[in-house]
């Protein structure tokens, strides 16, 4: 995954977005690491838009199923495999990518926030952040309830088991007691 921009030199020393060519008011270190660093963010975020698109697909067919009031027979480990990679990207994106935090450079260089505000606008930085992030709510309750289903169905058959249990008790025991006891 790339991402591409062209930087200009801005004859009013005003930053600006054209398609792919960025107005920037200088070619400071400063200012190259904001673009820099919402260049990164948007690369970030592509990936895990590919990834969660790619798990929505994967989990289609299942709640077609479980829309259409069929069950069909679900594979616990993939559900926990999947649940775990959604708690991952989820934890990677808020916490260790951090890409809706502002750039540490913005400490340092107040001047560069509307610089960075509006890259944050022409990539759609947040809008996609929060996107992904519904998706992954979504793909994460979608597995959980296909786990819950999952495991009602094992305790259902379960309670059947001990019902049946207590049945042949119950004719063992009737059995002891009419035919032998005679």
């Amino acid at each position: 995954m790339i991402e591409e921009a062209e930087l200009a030199l801005s004859s009013d020393s005003r930053e600006s977005a054209d398609g792919n060519i960025l107005s920037v008011p200088d070619f400071s270190l400063p200012t190259l690491q904001v673009v820099a660093e919402v260049l990164a963010r948007s690369v970030v975020l592509e990936r895990y838009e590919g990834s969660v698109g790619s798990t929505f697909e994967a989990l289609h067919p299942m709640a077609a199923g479980l829309g259409s009031g069929r069950i069909t027979r679900i594979d616990y480990r993939n559900l926990l495999r999947r649940l775990g990679d959604v708690l991952l990207d989820q934890q990677e994106m808020v916490g260790r990518i951090a890409v809706t935090d502002k750039p540490d450079v913005l400490w340092d260089h107040p001047e560069l926030e509307r610089l960075y505000a509006r890259l944050n606008d022409e990539f759609e930085i947040a809008d996609r952040f929060e996107a992904v992030e519904a998706k992954l709510n979504l793909i994460g309750r979608t597995i959980q309830t296909s786990i819950d289903l999952v495991q009602s169905r094992r305790s259902l058959r379960v309670e059947w088991y001990v019902v049946i249990l207590i049945v042949v008790e119950i004719a063992l025991t009737l059995y002891e007691m009419f035919i032998r006891g005679r």
